[in-house]
């Protein structure tokens, strides 16, 4: 049995338990995510940082205490668990009970509140089949997060009237590359509703399709709607906009947006991770290893989420400063990390990434046959461009060319994405095409140089799927 399913485990006969109290509930919420919400030194410099942002950006309304968004979900929990205990047979309470799981799985990237929030929503459903929508959306989301998209899909076609399905139709078809789709479900969220979650979500499609300033719009709209109980889809929000901005080469706006994000909530993962990314295309390498150390106790304490990013853009800093024997230590952890939750939450894509960082023989066969299989179930950009990738490595290039131009046909700008391309125009003898794709780079961010390169695939992605 192995580590992390002991953990898991324990934290689900914790969760289920009857006999929990909501103060007991709140001090092992606050041990649990101690990792993201009580860092040791280098949270408080964030904290206390000033940043000068232009108006459009400042958050306005008073930050939340250091952990206060835990603790309330966590007194959440422990009233729904209190209410089956006189109605164990309610399928409704377990439904709410698995709604807040899923939410708190949000605030802290931990795996095992999904699983907590699917099973949950299970027992829901077999104790109110019918007219039970809410189950059925935790389901679909948490098929979102585990990457089963076609059945994220499926499952919103139960509840296809009920709003709150339309973010995962919007994230679910994104992923599949089903741009269309996507784009009619944001803009019917919109309709419906113009606010903070909408129009970032309407932003995301936006950047899909290759319409920046229409996304910055969204974006800034977002932001301008946003209400004072919402504050993780603020930080959400600025942490999407920074990390468009820095695909132009606009580093100071993306910094000043990521440290507004982690002034309102101080290691909100999304935006810390990018913010270490940032500082590894500026040769920063310490600052980078400073940012990623502060996961350091929550890797060791409970699986997350981001976990296999921690631990690669470790790596990855090591590997740059000259310390090879480190870099393979992160790296294995990081792949040991992606195998163990291969079957649960499909982090293919993010393995094929490190197996190519060794390329050998082995390596790259085992690459191949991943992303076979993942451009079945994700079909974005990025997922096309992997694929590219490992079809380059292998010598393939007039199969690397047709992923590359399926990936750029959504009208996508991303200047990684352009600077394979031309890589892979050259290598075809298509002399005229390559130096098209090397000025598109340029015209999309014209700072993208050796140091962007470094930092590729170190962030989290405008999706924030990975």
């Amino acid at each position: 049995m192995s580590i992390d399913y002991q953990r898991r485990n324990l934290k689900e006969k914790w969760a289920l338990s009857l006999a929990l109290k909501p103060q007991h509930i709140s001090k092992w919420v606050v041990l649990s995510v101690a990792g993201i919400l009580v860092s040791a030194g280098f949270g408080w410099h964030i904290w206390t940082q000033k940043v000068a942002l232009s108006n459009p950006y400042r958050y306005a309304f008073p930050r939340p205490t250091r952990g206060s968004v835990t603790l309330a979900l966590g007194r959440e929990i422990a009233f729904y668990q209190t209410r089956l205990q006189s109605d164990p047979d309610s399928g409704l309470n377990r439904s709410l009970l698995a709604g807040t799981y899923l939410r708190m799985a949000r605030a802290t990237g931990d795996t095992s509140w999904y699983l907590l929030a699917e099973r949950t929503a299970q027992e829901s459903l077999a104790k109110l089949p019918f007219h039970n929508d809410g189950a059925i959306i935790v389901l679909a989301r948490v098929a979102t997060a585990k990457h089963d998209f076609a059945e994220a899909l499926r499952l919103t076609q139960k509840v296809a009237n009920h709003q709150d399905a339309l973010p995962t139709i919007v994230t679910a078809n994104l992923a599949t590359g089903k741009l269309d789709a996507a784009s009619q479900a944001a803009t019917a969220l919109v309709k419906r509703s113009p606010a903070l979650n909408t129009l970032t979500l309407q932003a995301l499609v936006q950047v899909a399709q290759g319409q920046d300033q229409a996304a910055i719009d969204s974006f800034r709209q977002a932001i301008a709607e946003e209400e004072p109980e919402e504050t993780g889809s603020s930080v959400w929000a600025r942490t999407l906009l920074g990390r468009l901005y820095f695909k132009r080469g606009q580093l100071d706006p993306a910094r000043q947006l990521y440290q507004s994000a982690l002034n309102v909530i101080p290691d909100y993962p999304p935006a810390l991770l990018n913010l270490a990314e940032l500082e590894v295309r500026m040769g920063n390498y310490r600052q980078a290893e400073r940012n990623y150390s502060r996961f350091f106790i929550t890797s060791q304490r409970s699986p997350a989420v981001y976990d296999h990013v921690v631990m690669r853009g470790m790596a990855r800093v090591r590997e740059l400063q000259g310390d090879a024997a480190g870099a393979s230590q992160w790296r294995e952890q990081a792949k040991a990390r992606l195998r163990d939750d291969l079957a649960t939450f499909g982090h293919r894509r993010e393995l094929v990434r490190l197996l190519l960082e060794r390329g050998t023989a082995e390596d790259l066969k085992e690459a191949l046959s991943l992303m076979q299989t993942e451009v079945q179930v994700r079909r974005d950009a990025e997922t096309l461009d992997t694929l590219a990738a490992v079809l380059s490595r292998l010598g393939r290039w007039q199969e690397a060319r047709q992923m590359m131009q399926e990936a750029l046909r959504s009208g996508i700008r991303d200047p990684a994405l352009f600077d394979r391309a031309s890589t892979i125009e050259q290598r075809l003898g298509n002399q005229a095409e390559a130096r098209r794709f090397s000025q598109l780079v340029q015209n999309t961010d014209p700072t993208f140089d050796a140091g962007a390169r470094r930092a590729l695939g170190l962030g989290v992605g405008l999706l924030g799927l990975n």
